[in-house]
């Protein structure tokens, strides 16, 4: 029986909340034979409860998963610079982790991976590898320190961004496979002149059963959908990456039809900024709705929502493609999806599954283009559209399949 030791600083679980996609991987791996331990941090702003706990370390049986729960500092929001701070401290215990009595009980791994987007803990996890003569897998979710010079506006000359750029290199030197979620990573790693031996790229997933235990919304928040609208729909967070300020543009282009109303469900760092907008352009056709479970998303959007948006901006990072979770909400409720995005055609999934429209990236006009072309549809052409998503995603995209390409890769990596 193989073991594997997964290491991702944000995963979460059910009872904790995102990140997910571990979680699922790790069951079906269990379920396929294997032995998975998932190391983690105790607390991250994803996590909708943290881990509170006495000590350093902690372990606990989630779904046949053995999590190993690492004690971290907390810190108030996504770019609060004490999250640095808990980087570091991760990857110090990390590294320490085998030499306590935690670390000591745990049986040797056959492979580590070590996830980003958190780099600093990738030094830890090849020395563990190492003492361990276990295989090192390197996956990349999103590109660091990329992602934080484009989208975080950090200059590429910061130290610390220097230094996380070293550890990147090293990080693919040293691995025995480089898995990414990102259809065009090959073309990143040519880009930047890396030679990576074994690459393989599986994307994010859904749960079937998890999208199919759904709850209705609170009455006193159902009351406030308008009935008899076509409504534009987004689910997520409101984070600078999401480019809402877009999209709310786009409804100030089309605030004279009266029919076309938008949703946007969720909350982030950019809430506060996206509302004053609203006031200012003083719309009245878009509905705030606080963070609801993935339980209750899933009857909304297919109850309401004609059109499912998400936008992105534009950056060259997008070229090397995206895998957003909510992607995969969509396509599941066989809705038509109005893709704000730059990155191209062979990253683009709405156009590889051919359900829905993509325009430009952070142009209202081309938004609001696009959903009047989907307002103009008839509802059978928007059915069709639909269809072909939900068709795409079971087929390339439901974790009993995806952990099964991980098991060959890993194969792969033995050899």
């Amino acid at each position: 029986m193989k073991i594997i030791w997964i290491i991702n600083e944000y995963a979460g679980a059910p009872e904790y909340g995102m990140e997910l996609r571990h979680y699922y991987l790790a069951r079906q791996l269990v379920n396929k034979g294997f032995k998975v331990y998932i190391f983690t941090a105790s607390y991250s702003h994803l996590l909708r409860n943290s881990k509170n706990f006495r000590g350093i370390y902690q372990i606990e049986n989630i779904d046949g998963i053995k999590y190993i729960w690492i004690k971290t500092i907390k810190y108030k929001k996504a770019h609060d610079k004490k999250r640095f701070l808990k980087w570091l401290e991760f990857s110090a215990k990390l590294r320490f982790l085998p030499y306590f009595k935690v670390g000591k009980t745990l049986p040797k791994p056959d492979f580590i991976i070590a996830s980003t987007p958190e780099i600093f803990h990738l030094i830890p996890a090849i020395q563990i590898a190492k003492k361990f003569k276990a295989k090192f897998i390197y996956e990349v979710r999103d590109i660091w320190p990329l992602s934080l010079i484009e989208i975080g506006k950090i200059s590429q000359n910061h130290p610390i961004i220097r230094l996380m750029k070293k550890i990147e290199i090293k990080a693919y030197k040293e691995a025995d496979l480089v898995i990414s979620l990102l259809p065009n990573f090959g073309k990143y790693l040519e880009d930047e002149n890396i030679n990576v031996e074994k690459l393989e790229i599986i994307p994010n997933g859904i749960c079937l059963e998890e999208l199919q235990d759904t709850e209705n919304l609170p009455e006193d928040i159902e009351k406030l959908i308008p009935k008899n609208k076509f409504i534009v729909t987004y689910a997520g967070t409101f984070g600078e990456s999401n480019t809402l300020e877009y999209l709310i543009k786009a409804a100030n282009l089309l605030k004279n039809i009266k029919d076309i109303y938008f949703i946007l469900i969720g909350k982030g760092e950019k809430e506060h900024g996206l509302k004053n907008l609203i006031r200012n352009l003083g719309l009245k056709n878009i509905l705030f709705i606080p963070p609801i479970s993935k339980k209750e998303v899933i009857p909304v959007l297919k109850k309401y929502a004609d059109v499912c948006y998400i936008g992105w901006k534009r950056k060259k990072l997008y070229k090397y493609g995206i895998s957003a979770n909510k992607i995969f909400d969509y396509l599941y409720v066989e809705k038509p999806v109005l893709h704000s995005f730059s990155g191209g055609k062979e990253t683009d999934i709405i156009q590889q599954a051919n359900c829905g429209i993509s325009v430009e990236a952070e142009n209202p006009k081309a938004i609001a283009d696009g959903i009047m072309k989907l307002y103009k549809m008839s509802e059978e052409e928007r059915k069709k559209l639909g269809k072909n998503g939900k068709e795409y995603l079971l087929k390339y995209h439901t974790y009993d399949k995806l952990s099964k390409q991980l098991i060959e890769a890993l194969k792969e990596a033995i050899k």
